[in-house]
């Protein structure tokens, strides 16, 4: 099997917390290879796509985009459905992830008031039509059904930011009208691996 290498920020969270988790999970053979801020702007040009993570997969290459890493995670090691068009209903899980962080980020503003607005709008709007789509795609208790995939990992960290209060001006209970997505977050932090990671 390649020997793995998966860069990111050094910091539990972001897009490349959820490969830290598949990778745990999948219990392989891998380097957490975590980067200072300050170091960023000499990687950054040797990245295929100008960002973090990437995965390097020795004698293969490097791959980026967040989605591309876990998809080949979760083929290689059993967290991704067999199913071609289950496989791909997951994809969109995740591209999904993608649509709903571009958005959050959008509403950050210099001035308070501003931000507090634009954060108030998002969480009563976007926010609670993107969790009520996502509530439709949970089969039970995970996205696929009983096994545990790479999307569910995806969705367990984005909301975990959430559910901590990493967004000001959005409640830590916005997901408290989801059921669903907070039964997830509970099987999720109670599947084998994923406490012992998050330590």
């Amino acid at each position: 099997m390649h020997k793995l290498t998966l860069t990111y920020f050094d910091f539990p969270g972001g897009r490349g917390e959820a490969s830290r988790l598949a990778l745990h999970i999948a219990g392989v053979d891998w380097t957490d290879n975590r980067v200072k801020r300050d170091d960023w702007t000499a990687l950054k040009p040797t990245t295929p796509f100008g960002g973090l993570p990437t995965l390097e997969v020795q004698g293969q290459g490097v791959l980026s985009q967040s989605n591309a890493i876990l998809s080949y995670i979760g083929r290689q090691y059993g967290l991704m459905p067999f199913d071609p068009f289950e496989a791909a209903r997951h994809v969109a899980v995740m591209n999904a992830v993608e649509e709903l962080r571009a958005q959050a980020n959008a509403t950050g503003r210099k001035d308070e008031e501003k931000k507090r607005a634009a954060r108030e709008a998002f969480a009563a709007g976007y926010f609670a039509r993107w969790t009520g789509h996502l509530t439709r795609q949970i089969r039970g208790p995970f996205i696929g059904g009983d096994e545990l995939s790479v999307a569910d990992l995806k969705v367990y960290v984005a909301m975990h930011s959430y559910r901590e209060g990493v967004y000001d001006h959005i409640p830590a209970n916005v997901l408290d009208p989801f059921p669903a997505i907070a039964s997830l977050m509970q099987d999720v932090e109670v599947y084998p691996g994923v406490a012992e990671w998050r330590g």
